[in-house]
């Protein structure tokens, strides 16, 4: 159907087809200086060593554990309140994920106290998201990580230019990985970028991301290498120059997107301050974030009544969405025998509500209207 209010808006325009054409008439649409550009732009914005382009966020997460050393038998605990491809980056290295509950329903963020309570000697890494771009609390999971020679991964999808003290969200780990999907903050369509302060990391990853080969193409063309070796059994993840070319521009955006997102996120609080029957997550944040999303959860509720809600709010045009089903209750994950009642609880009762920076006061002011009538009708 055809919403009056879309769950999500594309924040594209001229400046992103004026990109595109200029690369392709630049005849170099692979890998090559536009994406090299992007990786700069990017450490020069995040304030980070090294970025490396790559196809997506799910092959950044598999190229983290790989660089990183994770391997058979490995445990990483990791939440479940997150898209899947968080923690099947874990089996993709042979390595068993651990899932650990949220801290509460207005925290959607992984629980630093269970952290704690289920490191075993096979632990071996860590990995956090960034739920909506609010952060988790990364000192005290640094601390933990430390002091059981733990490594630490930040899946950082929601998260571009998040703060956290002096940091940017993605930064502060061993590595951190973003998402430039068609519905994020930063949208290239597909594409991923890792980055790291760490140089050993961020050879090895350059090397992994082109079949483990010591030059790459573009090079060659441009004379600065006739031969290549192959040292590493690498894999073809690279991003191109085409998307590369949108990104620019996407980050070019970014900063005053996010502080419209940030107006629009006070918006909603003020038009849903005095309803009850639902809790804003993260209502008592103070940092910069990123608002990749506007999640509210339901009060003595459950899946039935969350759907009822929905519906209700479709039937009236909003479009909304739910993030995420609990990972742990997918088939392929239910022999953990995990046991997550915040999670499970949030993934039965969350409801996503539209967030883009070019929504009205007037638009969410009846998406604030609808949802109050949803949920007194249940």
């Amino acid at each position: 159907m055809s919403y009056k209010i879309p769950l999500f808006d594309l924040n594209f325009s001229d400046a992103e087809t004026a990109a595109v054409v200029e690369t392709l008439n630049s005849k170099w649409i692979s890998t090559g200086p536009r994406t090299s550009e992007f990786e700069n732009k990017f450490c020069e914005l995040f304030n980070v060593n090294h970025s490396v382009a790559l196809s997506n966020c799910t092959v950044a997460l598999h190229m983290a554990f790989k660089v990183l050393g994770i391997g058979d038998g490995d445990e990483v605990i990791c939440p479940s309140l997150t898209f899947v491809a968080t923690v099947n980056s874990i089996k993709y290295v042979n390595a068993v994920p651990v899932f650990c509950d949220i801290i509460s329903k207005s925290n959607l963020t992984i629980d630093p106290e269970q952290i704690e309570n289920l490191i075993t000697p096979r632990t071996k890494a860590i990995i956090v998201m960034h739920y909506a771009g609010f952060p988790c609390d990364m000192n005290r999971i640094m601390s933990i990580a430390k002091k059981n020679n733990l490594k630490v991964i930040e899946d950082a999808c929601h998260a571009p230019l998040s703060e956290y003290g002096s940091d940017k969200l993605g930064t502060i780990a061993d590595v951190g990985c973003f998402s430039f999907f068609s519905n994020k903050n930063i949208s290239t369509g597909e594409g991923g970028m890792l980055v790291t302060n760490n140089t050993d990391l961020y050879d090895k990853v350059k090397l992994l991301r082109s079949h483990g080969m010591t030059s790459m193409s573009y090079e060659r063309s441009k004379g600065h290498s006739t031969s290549y070796d192959v040292v590493e059994l690498g894999y073809n993840y690279r991003m191109d120059d085409i998307r590369a070319s949108i990104g620019i521009v996407q980050l070019d955006k970014l900063k005053s997107d996010l502080a419209k997102r940030e107006e629009v996120r006070k918006i909603y609080c003020e038009k849903l301050a005095d309803m009850s029957g639902i809790v804003i997550p993260f209502s008592d944040n103070e940092e910069f974030v990123s608002n990749y999303i506007f999640p509210v959860v339901l009060l003595d509720s459950d899946y039935d009544k969350r759907e009822s809600v929905r519906n209700f709010l479709h039937s009236q045009g909003i479009q909304t969405s739910v993030h995420y089903p609990a990972v742990h209750r997918f088939t392929i994950y239910k022999n953990a025998n995990a046991k997550l009642p915040e999670t499970e609880y949030v993934t039965d009762n969350e409801i996503t509500l539209p967030m883009y920076s070019a929504l009205t006061e007037k638009e969410i002011s009846y998406i604030a209207e609808q949802l109050k009538k949803a949920i007194q009708s249940n």
